[in-house]
């Protein structure tokens, strides 16, 4: 079973959203860096021991990049939760055991981003041909990526504590195809039919439960 690594909400302005969790939520979200190249860059915040949230904006002292940004954020106006990752420690055997199973969740890239402090990050995730050209991927974003951190510490270990993710959960208009293509991810979230495509994060924090969307 493949458990939540993080949750990413796009946001338009990430200094906005930062001050804006620290109201709402009674934790104030950490800078996490940039992602050179991406036009990226996101501030972090733990939501548990080996779970975490990654808000995520355009990095206006970056070039644009040539190619969109990832998860279709190029298309997006409004702050939303976009997708999520689960976790993996054989990202190779986790590829080969969705793909026997009827799911190909694509290969695995290398990723970096430089932490604020000016050191860097690695690790190896999934991404389809689709999350590359901004073209929305089969369920629509919500299918987790799997993201294996190596010999990277992980994020939620040294970001803002105070938070944790209750649940996962999603709609959309045929949640058939999305529930099979979860499971053969190994992957736990309960998707209702819907007349929109939504994921749907529960999470407990100083000021109550609360939910993005």
């Amino acid at each position: 079973m493949h458990l939540p690594d993080h949750i990413i909400y796009f946001v338009p302005d990430l200094a906005e959203a930062t001050d804006y969790f620290e109201s709402t939520w009674g934790v104030r979200p950490k800078f996490g860096g940039q992602h050179p190249g991406r036009g990226s860059h996101n501030a972090l915040l733990s939501l548990g021991d080996s779970t975490y949230l990654e808000i995520i904006a355009p990095d206006p002292t970056q070039p644009t990049p040539p190619q969109p940004r990832s998860f279709g954020m190029d298309r997006l106006s409004k702050a939303k939760l976009v997708t999520w990752a689960v976790t993996s420690t054989d990202i190779n055997q986790s590829i080969q055991n969705a793909t026997g199973a009827g799911y190909d969740p694509g290969p695995a890239y290398d990723g970096a981003r430089a932490r604020s402090d000016g050191s860097m990050m690695n690790w190896k995730l999934t991404r389809r041909d689709e999350a590359i050209t901004g073209d929305n991927p089969p369920g629509n974003w919500l299918i987790p990526f799997l993201i294996d951190w190596g010999n990277t510490p992980h994020p939620a270990k040294n970001n803002p504590t105070g938070c944790t993710l209750v649940s996962v959960r999603a709609t959309h208009p045929e949640p058939e195809p999305v529930r099979h293509m979860l499971a053969t991810l190994g992957v736990d979230c309960p998707v209702e039919k819907g007349d929109s495509v939504q994921l749907i994060a529960t999470v407990d924090t100083p000021k109550g439960l609360l939910e993005l969307k």
